[in-house]
């Protein structure tokens, strides 16, 4: 991705002891949304929210531990296009160890997928909410400019909090003949495949 489509921008260095962190960076493709979320705790709230990762006390968070709260993460973030829901799926995790979270320097970063239905061309509006610790949360909510020439972002609405953004959207249509490509390229592969048997056989005979 380039970088994020211009709006309200805050840095996470900058954010208060006493508040978790929730930014939340928001990819659209003509097919799938990634959204790149990465939480930070204040030293603060650290251990509020250690304890809700490291539920054995151990002082290490496990594999276990660590999907247990992503998964936790995951079920708090809400996406709609065009006002029907979207299933929300897991694709990646990073855990900071104890000692850096409780300095306030260790964001742990989820990547989250949701795939879209087959659209038309034309506006789309896609939805993304976060409630996860509205406690102790701050957001921050933006759009990446896209990477498929498609897909063309034309607004951005958040509310007071950030926790909720809807990110305005034109899909354009494919261009003509792009399914001509593949096609050939089985075509292709289909012949070789014919030959290379037909070669085969005549070996034998």
């Amino acid at each position: 991705m380039a970088g994020l489509i211009a709006g309200t921008a805050s840095t996470a260095s900058a954010h208060r002891r006493d508040e978790y962190l929730q930014a939340a960076r928001i990819a659209v493709g003509p097919d799938r949304v990634r959204i790149e979320l990465d939480l930070t705790p204040g030293m603060a709230v650290a251990d509020a929210v250690i304890g809700g990762i490291d539920t054995d006390r151990s002082g290490v968070i496990s594999p276990a531990e660590a999907q247990a709260y992503a998964a936790i993460v995951r079920q708090a973030v809400r996406l709609d296009l065009d006002a029907a829901p979207l299933a929300v799926y897991l694709s990646a995790t990073t855990f900071p160890d104890v000692a850096a979270m409780r300095s306030g320097e260790g964001p742990i970063r989820l990547t989250l997928t949701g795939v879209l239905p087959p659209l038309a061309a034309g506006r789309h509006a896609l939805r993304y909410r976060n409630a996860h610790r509205a406690d102790i949360g701050v957001y921050l909510a933006n759009a990446l400019v896209p990477d498929d020439p498609r897909v063309a972002i034309t607004g951005q609405r958040r509310d007071l909090t950030q926790r909720e953004l809807i990110v305005d959207y034109d899909l354009h249509p494919s261009p003509p003949g792009s399914g001509l490509v593949p096609f050939a390229a089985s075509v292709t592969v289909a012949v070789l495949v014919l030959a290379a048997l037909a070669w085969r056989r005549r070996r034998i005979a």
